[in-house]
């Protein structure tokens, strides 16, 4: 069971939502190619609200994420498109439901 996670609350400029929606949907070839992420999904909590969700087997899927290119690519597009630095908030998983 995967047992480590991560929570990531993104807030876009109200001018640049549309490109935040569109750098996260593309992110998931991104996700694709981490063989370490188990789950990674990207969704919309509002307006200019976004978030990531992912999970991995251990700690050392999780560091190789945080030390990936999606965290790359959010830690560029900060200072323009964001309107602060992402919450990123480290999870432990406590149950889940699998395919």
């Amino acid at each position: 069971m995967t047992q480590t996670g991560l929570l990531a609350r993104i807030e876009a400029k109200p001018e640049h939502a549309a490109q935040v929606q569109e750098l996260l949907e593309n992110a998931l070839e991104l996700a694709r190619q981490e063989t370490q992420t188990v789950t990674w999904y990207s969704f919309r909590l509002g307006p200019t609200s976004f978030g990531v969700f992912d999970t991995f087997n251990d700690e050392a899927g999780r560091q190789a994420h945080l030390n990936g290119k999606i965290a790359a690519a959010l830690t560029e597009i900060t200072p323009t498109l964001l309107a602060g630095a992402p919450d990123i908030q480290k999870v432990d998983v406590l149950a889940a439901k699998l395919p």
